[in-house]
């Protein structure tokens, strides 16, 4: 019989893997949103397509899956603040767009106008897995900067990375 992997050991070794912090931002029909995410990724080039995941117990939710669009917005060191705002720490969501300047992209979701990138995306596909959606997006619309420094989240923690610090290829 396979053992069982509890909540608490998952949480913890999930604390042990180094991301990116973003925020998901949309607007729509629905109003506006943004919630502060880890689990961000590409999922293929042909199209350009990314996955964001959302806890689905957010309130939130709804207006992501009826706008049908979000943009995923990657922190640079100089966000954490507002990354404390969007992952509940400010509950206001006038008062969390209020804190930065923003951008408007072409699907109508707001880029934050400092962000390292920030990928306008159309919602393909949403799917609950567990507790959380899936959000599948295609890419329509790539806003960056070229200077900056990434803010990442480790351990439960804010970590700052320098832009350049090595690369796989030597």
């Amino acid at each position: 019989m396979e053992e069982q992997v509890s909540k608490t050991e998952f949480r913890n070794a999930m604390a042990r893997v180094c991301a990116p912090v973003n925020v998901i931002t949309t607007n729509g029909p629905a109003g506006r949103g943004g919630f502060t995410a880890t689990a961000m990724c590409s999922v293929t080039d042909e199209p350009p397509t990314l996955l964001v995941c959302m806890n689905g117990r957010s309130a939130q939710c709804g207006v992501f899956l009826e706008n049908h669009r979000f943009c995923v917005n990657v922190l640079a060191d100089d966000h954490q603040e507002l990354a404390g705002y969007f992952a509940g720490r400010q509950a206001d969501m006038a008062a969390r767009y209020a804190a930065a300047e923003w951008v408007d992209m072409p699907s109508g979701s707001q880029a934050l106008a400092g962000a390292m990138v920030s990928f306008d995306c159309r919602l393909t596909e949403a799917r609950l897995v567990g507790t959380h959606h899936i959000f599948i997006g295609q890419v329509i619309g790539i806003r960056s900067r070229a200077d900056g420094n990434a803010l990442l989240y480790f351990d439960r923690n804010y970590i700052n990375v320098p832009t350049q610090v090595g690369s796989f290829g030597g």
